[in-house]
């Protein structure tokens, strides 16, 4: 395939046809490519091929045609140059992260974030000797002040698990290019097909791919997206050595979840709207960047396509917040996210769980909040089961 003429197409050919390499056999479906390792015709071709004088497929950690698929696939619909896939989404904000890090250097990181992103930031970087600084990301006033002369990264994810804040990606990536420090975005709440990070001048964009991107909660994977000078001289010889890599069966499965990642993530988010519309009379407060209620509403519009299939919603007590999942009829009690499925779970006892409730306290996760994937059921079902819940709850 002329690579070249990849560039041009528009996103939604991108996501079915982009990184489709074809065998002799003329397959339709990418094919699946179940190996660890390959053969060679002679003994000078190997050797040129782990010198990197010649282009081929030497170990699957670093090379598997099926993963390389993906990884030219995800790096279209993001507009990246390059893109190495992950084992998880957690293992791509860690190499993220330690592919770039040493001792001495420091991290600002916004404090609402995925509970194992935050044990990253609070736990394992100290322990390396990274100094780390935790801010209020909505404030952007606080990503300057907390500038030293030994910040190397901004880390952070918007709109953020679980309570949704929504961070300035202009100002933000100006302010890093201007001190040159690297911003890392964890972008699983929408992807590429609801918001683009590049586009605002991000260096890294990070990847839980196990949500929105496989669709339908089968398998576990992440990606890494940057310029190709960053993932080949920073990323890969962390990578190479350290092995976070992706199965080649997940990453097949994942290369199908894109190819409607932006029709299911489109109808999630207007199924997300309308039953926010729904559940925001009814509750103490909502937290949904697509609702005029959210400050940074206006924000959350102007950088995004559409706002996502995620939100959550503050009723005052882990008591009534469990009366409302134990009273769920068609929504599944689950922490994932991204998937068909409507999904609602209670971070303080599952996510976040882990924190600590101070940690919790200060990224404003409370015993009464609760978040919620919205599904591609229709729409109305959904509501009257979130309908019937609440009313079994006392709101």
């Amino acid at each position: 395939m002329d690579r070249a003429k990849t560039r041009n197409w528009r996103p939604a050919t991108r996501a079915v046809r982009g990184g489709t390499w074809r065998s002799e056999h003329g397959e339709t479906s990418e094919a699946l490519f179940l190996t660890s390792g390959y053969t060679y015709d002679d003994a000078a071709t190997v050797a040129a091929r782990f010198a990197g004088e010649e282009e081929g497929m030497t170990y699957s950690r670093l090379q598997n045609p099926t993963v390389a698929m993906l990884e030219e696939r995800i790096a279209l619909l993001e507009g990246a140059e390059a893109c190495r896939a992950q084992a998880s989404g957690m293992a791509a904000m860690t190499a993220a992260l330690l592919c770039q890090l040493s001792a001495g250097d420091h991290v600002i990181a916004a404090r609402a974030a995925f509970g194992s992103c935050r044990w990253l930031v609070d736990n394992l970087l100290p322990r390396f000797g990274i100094e780390t600084t935790v801010i209020d990301s909505a404030e952007d006033a606080q990503w300057d002040a907390a500038i030293r002369p030994n910040t190397k990264v901004f880390f952070f994810e918007t709109p953020a698990n679980p309570t949704l804040d929504v961070v300035d990606l202009q100002y933000v990536c100006d302010l890093a290019k201007a001190h040159g420090i690297t911003t890392v975005v964890d972008n699983a709440f929408a992807t590429s097909a609801l918001q683009r990070p590049l586009n605002f001048g991000a260096d890294v964009v990070a990847y839980s791919a196990t949500k929105l991107m496989d669709g339908q909660g089968r398998v576990l994977a992440g990606a890494i997206c940057g310029s190709e000078e960053w993932i080949e001289e920073t990323l890969l010889p962390f990578q190479r050595n350290t092995g976070p890599n992706i199965a080649p069966f997940n990453a097949w499965v994942v290369m199908k979840g894109l190819e409607t990642l932006g029709l299911g993530a489109h109808k999630q988010s207007e199924n997300a709207l309308e039953l926010g519309k729904f559940v925001e009379p009814r509750v103490p407060r909502m937290l949904h960047p697509g609702l005029p209620s959210h400050p940074r509403h206006e924000l959350a519009l102007r950088q995004m396509d559409a706002v996502g299939p995620i939100f959550a919603f503050d009723v005052e007590s882990r008591e009534k917040a469990f009366a409302i999942l134990d009273a769920l009829e068609l929504v599944d009690i689950s922490n994932n996210i991204g998937d068909a499925r409507s999904l609602m779970c209670h971070p303080a006892s599952t996510t976040h769980a882990n924190m600590g409730e101070e940690a919790r306290a200060e990224m404003g996760v409370t015993e009464g909040l609760l978040r919620i994937n919205v599904g591609l059921e229709d729409v109305q079902d959904v509501i009257e089961d979130i309908d019937q819940a609440l009313k079994q709850a006392g709101f």
